[in-house]
């Protein structure tokens, strides 16, 4: 089964994690467009009231242009689940995200859901976090220097580009510092030593954060966060 099928078949899964009147985070990449598009489509099927909220203006446009009611996060009280992909996903439910360049947004969306859950296919799992290149958001601002402080860590930074010439530009008017991370072995602690520093706004490790992953394989498999691994 090809990739799309699988974030298909993940994505009509994630249904059974919504009920009428929620208010639902939506999160940003093609696997998050299937969810929108079958989100909708289950909305005129089973006629749900929803709120969402959305981690990007692509992801806001896509949800509008199905019909879909899009609210800023600070116009509701609570998320009660946001529905996002991974571009990686190790056996204790961590990962990499913001290959989409989203990181920033989903994040704020995670952090305020009752729950997470991240639907992928089954090229996203690995043994160890690393094989994508870990994006790190970081305001324009003397983003050389943070840029050449990764590389006196050896972590092989690299700009992310839109073209050869343009730096990319996120929903939030920031760059992204992509490093490559697959020697680490405690993220926990890198993710603290590059929050801390100055210029940097968010990394894209997401740290006990998810609750269950839904892997679109035939059958459907599930990974679920034991509860004593979860946050307070």
């Amino acid at each position: 089964m090809n990739q799309n099928a699988q974030k298909q078949r993940a994505a009509l899964a994630a249904l059974d994690e919504i009920q009428d009147g929620m208010t639902v985070g939506l999160g940003t990449g093609s696997t998050a467009t299937f969810f929108i598009q079958s989100l909708k489509q289950a909305m005129v099927e089973r006629h749900w009231q929803l709120t969402t909220v959305a981690s990007s203006t692509r992801s806001a446009d896509v949800a509008r242009s199905l019909g879909i009611t899009v609210k800023d996060i600070d116009e509701v009280d609570n998320i009660d689940v946001t529905i996002d992909g991974a571009d990686e996903c190790d056996w204790s439910l961590n990962g990499i995200k913001g290959g989409g360049a989203a990181l920033l947004y989903e994040k704020v969306l995670a952090v305020r859901s009752n729950r997470n859950i991240w639907i992928i296919d089954e090229s996203k799992l690995s043994e160890q976090l690393g094989q994508f290149r870990l994006p790190v958001e970081v305001i324009p601002f003397g983003a050389e220097q943070v840029f050449n402080r990764f590389q006196d860590m050896g972590l092989a930074p690299s700009f992310r580009m839109t073209n050869i010439w343009d730096r990319l530009v996120t929903d939030a008017g920031h760059h992204i510092i992509d490093l490559d991370v697959s020697n680490v072995n405690n993220p926990y602690r890198l993710a603290d030593d590059i929050k801390g520093m100055t210029g940097v706004v968010e990394h894209g490790f997401f740290l006990d954060i998810c609750d269950r992953v839904i892997i679109g394989t035939d059958p459907i498999q599930t990974m679920v966060r034991p509860v004593e691994l979860k946050q307070p």
